[in-house]
């Protein structure tokens, strides 16, 4: 950073994800005027949007304002805007808005995106859940065609069996989580909430392309993880290839099915970061950074989390996880924090591995902390601890922790409730007579 050229250094933070917001946290009393710019006005914890999906949250439990959180930090704004481009030579990012922001340190957070491997058409007909739009989008998806379902009643079979099919594709700790609780939520209405459908109408596919789920766990934790599935009656197809999607079919192979909703949490790839900075990227298009974080070239420029490809222990990439991103924003913050105070700046990231995580359902989930295996309920409770400590504030810690508990004692879900209907989206057949249960 050149002090001389301004008394105040001025730093940039593309993100307000975990990544960003360590970024912003570590810097809240350093003598620097720092911008926070993200599309959005909320951090979300993006892990819990699946059960915004499924009706176990409601959006506002995992998501807090971005200025609430930084309220106190006085040295910190906050824009809603779009990042353009970087012009590296002039320092400045350049805004959607028109604006132009000069930067002594930019720090690139913007997480990563769904890949559809080359068939980004697929996207209309299998989104992937990112944002709270796409989380409110899906859970509507699945309640509306639960009750096209009950409208249709044995009257018309075929396609009633279509209203309740949801298959989800991606064998990773999102599609397990996302399968497990579609099949959840499905068949707990289905026997209680519905008067003519009954949990064995009920159809809920997982396809995996690789011969297992879960390839970053051990492969007992995934056989375990695939008979936590099946037992909630997940079917897990596995070694099979999608070829084609369309609004209301997946095809496996020659084989086409039909489903009311189609999930894809199949591949993520980088925001487009890359491109800004006319950097080397891997094949997801993750930045490849320094030992410190930085840009080769550019010791000016940061990137973290999603964003970022770097070496870790054993020469294994940093994986791209919450945990990940936050402790690279708080290591970027001590490297700026030195910078400014002209001290010899830490020279590399070290990531330390917590373990991984996934839940399947109410009381199912696996955990891998290297000689420490867990999986059942224990697993389920320190997933369910971690994920608390990463919200946000202390209200959503509270809030959330409620709902499950209330959920783990009623297997009630509050929050299913449609949104956004438009007109035709609903049938119009009203049945009068009291026929009972399949």
């Amino acid at each position: 950073m050149d002090k001389k050229t301004r008394r105040t250094p001025e730093i940039v933070i593309i993100g307000a994800g975990f990544g960003g917001l360590a970024v912003a946290r570590g810097l809240r009393r350093a003598k620097a005027n720092v911008t926070l710019i993200d599309r959005q006005n909320h951090h979300l914890f993006q892990p819990l949007l699946y059960q915004v999906a499924t009706a176990a949250l409601s959006p506002a439990d995992i998501a807090a304002p971005i200025r609430a959180i930084v309220r106190r930090y006085r040295n910190t704004r906050v824009l809603l805007d779009s990042v353009v481009s970087v012009d590296r030579e002039a320092r400045l990012v350049q805004l959607e808005s028109g604006t132009s922001l000069p930067y002594d340190a930019l720090v690139i957070a913007t997480g990563a995106r769904h890949s559809y491997f080359g068939r980004e058409d697929w996207a209309v007909d299998a989104p992937g859940i990112k944002t709270i739009d796409d989380a409110i989008k899906v859970r509507s998806k699945i309640l509306v065609a639960m009750e096209r379902a009950e409208t249709d009643r044995q009257e018309n079979p075929v396609t009633r069996s279509q209203h309740l099919t949801f298959i989800v594709i991606g064998g990773g700790p999102t599609g397990v989580e996302m399968a497990g609780a579609i099949a959840e939520l499905t068949r707990h209405a289905a026997g209680l909430d519905f008067r003519y459908l009954s949990p064995s109408c009920v159809r809920v596919m997982l396809v995996q392309s690789d011969t297992r789920l879960l390839a970053a766990f051990p492969l007992d934790l995934a056989e375990k993880a695939k008979a936590s599935l099946e037992h909630l009656g997940v079917e897990v197809r596995l070694g099979n290839r999608v070829t084609n999607i369309t609004a209301d079919s997946v095809m496996i192979g020659d084989e086409r099915l039909s489903a009311a909703v189609i999930v894809w949490a199949a591949g993520v790839k980088a925001s487009p970061a890359a491109a800004w900075l006319g950097a080397e990227a891997d094949r997801a298009g993750r930045v490849i950074v320094k030992p410190n974080m930085s840009v080769p070239g550019h010791p000016d420029i940061f990137v973290i989390g999603d964003t970022s490809s770097v070496e870790g222990a054993g020469g294994r990439p940093v994986p791209g996880v919450a945990p990940a991103a936050k402790q690279q924003g708080q290591f970027v913050a001590r490297v700026i924090r030195a910078t400014i105070r002209r001290r010899r700046p830490p020279r590399r990231f070290k990531y330390k591995d917590y373990g991984n995580l996934a839940t399947i359902g109410r009381k199912r989930a696996v955990a891998d902390f290297g000689r420490t295996k867990l999986s059942g309920f224990s697993a389920w409770f320190v997933w369910s601890t971690a994920h608390l400590f990463y919200l946000s504030d202390f209200r959503s810690r509270i809030t959330v922790g409620t709902q499950w508990l209330w959920s783990y004692i009623t297997f009630d879900r509050g929050a299913r409730l449609i949104t956004g209907l438009g007109d035709g989206m609903m049938p119009t057949t009203v049945w009068t007579d009291d026929a009972p249960k399949e």
